[in-house]
């Protein structure tokens, strides 16, 4: 067994081994970072059995769970900027440097970032960060007439007059701003963070109220534990059809549709957990962005049953979907749905926007341009004329009826 009494090193000699280990430290340092990148990049991570590199580096390799956060952070940043494992492999910069740095990097500055960051301790460079993003803050309010410009330019040149849509003058109830999500598109994050911090506080005082009979007190953790029952009744009747009194689902024409008895099944039977398990015999923890997986794929004739359904993390399910169909095919697949997903939430934004600039209220304007998304409709003046068609006759279904 190795000793680690120093007692009889000499002054001297004890300084200068601690330098040089220091300076391995740093190499070696580098060396673990650049490892960590490329099992990163590889997603090596996953025929071992776990869902992520954080997994990986906490479950297989024994880290902190923080150790691994800075390690993959820094691994991350180094990869796209590889002066950074330079900088560390000659103590220039610290791990620590590397992780302030890390969301700052482009490569437009990485070296100027770097040589600025040489040397500096911790306090240092977050003081110098904090100074140059004040200095590149605009200090004008904020514009809101491009919004509203833009908008009133979307909605004539769809073809939308103002008299056409039918407004409202009553204040809007608590009720509804505690619930509506909207927001000015041209918002800055920071204002952007406070609206919702202030409507968060505005849906606390709401259901405060609420319960006010139930919990006089409104105590917040009382609240919060009643809401939190709530909500995972509702997340698990959608997610796995968990109900009170099952019953058998009606047949679908759709291929990839998961009946409600077989959902809870299957999650019943795999516990809530990844089912994968790797080349070690390591079973994957996650409990986190659970899919059902088929072992037989849909595109191979697989069939919805408990027999052929598994629960699979997001990064299991790829993994697997890679083995069947190939990486190439899988990636290829992704950039198309990420693209069409980006051009959706556009759409669904700008429709928003149009929605509030033409006086519709929040909640009423969220749920026309929930329900023009789902339609299978490209452009903006298509999603607007099908949102405003769906306000209208929501309007014409809750007028009164005439006496007689």
């Amino acid at each position: 067994m190795q000793s680690y009494s120093l007692t009889h090193v000499s002054d001297a000699a004890l300084l200068r081994d601690l330098a040089t280990l220091i300076a391995r430290d740093r190499l070696t340092t580098a060396e673990i970072l650049a490892h960590i990148a490329e099992v990163d990049a590889r997603r090596l991570y996953a025929p071992a059995g776990y869902s992520s590199m954080h997994a990986y580096c906490v479950g297989e390799l024994r880290l902190s769970e923080d150790a691994a956060f800075k390690r993959i952070q820094a691994a991350r940043a180094a990869r796209g900027f590889p002066e950074v494992l330079a900088a560390v492999a000659d103590g220039r910069l610290h791990l620590i440097g590397v992780c302030l740095l890390a969301p700052h990097l482009k490569p437009s500055n990485s070296k100027e970032l770097i040589e600025r960051a040489s040397g500096k301790r911790r306090v240092e460079i977050e003081e110098w960060l904090a100074a140059r993003a004040a200095k590149a803050a605009r200090p004008e309010p904020i514009d809101f007439s491009d919004c509203e410009l833009a908008t009133s330019q979307v909605a004539a040149s769809a073809g939308f007059g103002m008299t056409q849509v039918a407004t409202s003058q009553v204040a809007v109830p608590i009720a509804e701003v505690a619930t509506s999500q909207v927001e000015p598109p041209c918002l800055r994050k920071s204002e952007a963070l406070w609206v919702r911090a202030r409507l968060s506080r505005v849906k606390l005082r709401y259901a405060q109220a609420l319960l006010s009979h139930a919990i006089p007190s409104g105590e917040v953790d009382q609240v919060l534990d009643r809401a939190l029952d709530a909500l995972i009744r509702q997340l698990e009747k959608r997610k796995i059809g968990a109900t009170a009194r099952p019953r058998h689902g009606r047949p679908s024409v759709r291929k990839r549709h998961i009946p409600a008895e077989i959902r809870r099944a299957v999650w019943q039977r795999d516990r809530g957990q990844c089912t994968f398990v790797g080349a070690n015999g390591t079973r994957c923890d996650a409990r986190r962005f659970l899919e059902f997986d088929h072992v037989e794929p849909v595109a191979r004739g697989g069939e919805a049953t408990v027999q052929n359904l598994r629960l699979r993390c997001r990064t299991h399910n790829q993994y697997e979907a890679e083995r069947a169909f190939g990486a190439g095919f899988m990636e290829h697949k992704r950039r198309q749905h990420s693209a069409c997903a980006s051009r959706t939430q556009d759409l669904t934004r700008d429709v928003l926007a149009g929605l509030r600039n033409l006086g519709c209220r929040p909640g009423d304007a969220r749920r026309a341009a929930d329900y023009a998304a789902t339609l299978p409709l490209t452009s903006l003046e298509e999603r607007m004329r099908a949102a405003l068609q769906f306000i209208g006759g929501r309007l014409v279904s809750n007028r009164p009826l005439p006496a007689g």
